[in-house]
């Protein structure tokens, strides 16, 4: 098959169109080198002029202040759940977490390995459909630091805008893994805010660390050096061979958010989209039933059910033969799941609401 279809999938995602066709186009050789872009030496000036002009955007697009460093890591948003802990839970030292989904439950689970973890916060007894009010927080003062989830994706549930945690003094931590920059973010807020690419930022195989650098003093001496932020961020991200492929496709997508308006350009998109596909959700007579309840959806991840299991098999398997992949609910939850992250056209949205009419019409 040729011809794209409409890619739904929560991750790996779809990728801007404009970025695929000039990594294709440049695939076999950079104008000016006569290599690919993989084959290239990540310690030559080729790829330090790419590595230095993805942060550069990055920094431009979020507003970075200059006592932040940013790190391309590898191992996924999964290995931070683990690096999290190991670099900023000092021995006898307690952590918040603060949990709204599965994502959260897994950070939970590897930072107990490590270390003493408070929940300061839970939504399962709610299903997760939800998100917390500040009034259900129960933060400790005293703990090193305070974690959670921006967007849950598997069950749909977003922190919006302003809703963040206020942690006062403690330093917040935030796995941003499907809605990093879908919309501004106040990187001030944060002590160390870390990303899996493979939603918005890029392909799978790099990782985005932002941290406050005051948070390096924290790091304990005796951690393996791939484990250990402060040596990454001496090394800028070059103590071994970096995910270069990765970086460079990242490096275009950041190019191509800025011309697309930037992450307040992105986010207008983005609020359209969800806006449109939600709408019709609402209006379906409770045949089709969102998961999470307003005021916590995600823009990102819309999750709902169908009246019976077969029917959303049915839907499904329907959905895409219509050209409409990857909408398919995650396994531990079933259901129906449309990821729309920023590279998601519009009219693949128009025309999932389209199916989801006819569907409705001939099923309900």
């Amino acid at each position: 098959m040729t011809n794209r279809i409409f890619n739904f999938a929560a991750g790996p995602a779809v990728l801007p169109e404009p970025v695929l066709a000039e990594a294709q186009r440049d695939l076999m050789a950079l104008p000016g080198v006569g290599m690919s872009v993989m084959e290239i030496s990540h310690r030559g000036k080729v790829f330090e002029e790419i590595l230095q002009g993805c942060e550069s955007d990055i920094r431009t697009l979020a507003g970075i202040p200059a006592n932040y460093h940013v790190l391309f890591l590898q191992g996924g948003a999964s290995l931070q759940f683990s690096m999290v802990p190991m670099n900023l839970l000092p021995a006898g030292g307690k952590a918040d977490y603060i949990v709204t989904g599965s994502w959260g439950k897994k950070a939970v689970k590897e930072a107990q390995k490590l270390g003493t973890v408070q929940i300061a916060g839970s939504s399962e007894a709610d299903n997760f459909t939800r998100v917390l009010e500040p009034s259900e927080l129960k933060l400790d003062p005293s703990a090193a630091y305070v974690h959670f989830t921006s967007n849950e994706t598997i069950h749909g549930v977003e922190w919006g805008d302003g809703k963040e945690p206020d942690a006062g003094s403690v330093p917040l931590v935030c796995d941003t893994s499907s809605d990093m920059f879908s919309r501004p973010i106040d990187v001030g807020k944060y002590a160390l805010i870390y990303a899996g690419a493979q939603k918005n930022l890029g392909p799978s195989g790099v990782t985005l660390v932002i941290l406050r650098d005051d948070m390096l003093a924290r790091v304990p001496r005796n951690l393996p050096t791939m484990l250990d932020y402060a040596a990454q961020a001496k090394e800028k991200s070059l103590y071994n061979t970096p995910p270069t492929f990765g970086v460079y496709i990242m490096r275009l997508v950041m190019k191509w958010i800025l011309s697309e308006g930037g992450l307040a350009g992105i986010a207008a998109k983005n609020a359209e989209k969800a806006r449109i596909l939600y709408d019709t959700l609402d209006s379906s007579s409770g045949f089709y039933r969102p998961h999470a309840k307003p005021g916590s959806r995600s823009n990102m991840n819309v999750t709902y059910r169908l009246p019976s299991e077969d029917l959303e098999a049915k839907f499904v398997s329907e959905a895409k033969k219509a050209g409409l992949d990857g909408l398919k609910g995650h396994r531990s939850v079933g259901g129906i799941r449309a990821s729309i992250y920023n590279a998601f056209p519009k009219k693949g949205v128009e025309a999932l609401v389209s199916f989801m009419k006819d569907f409705q019409r001939a099923n309900g």
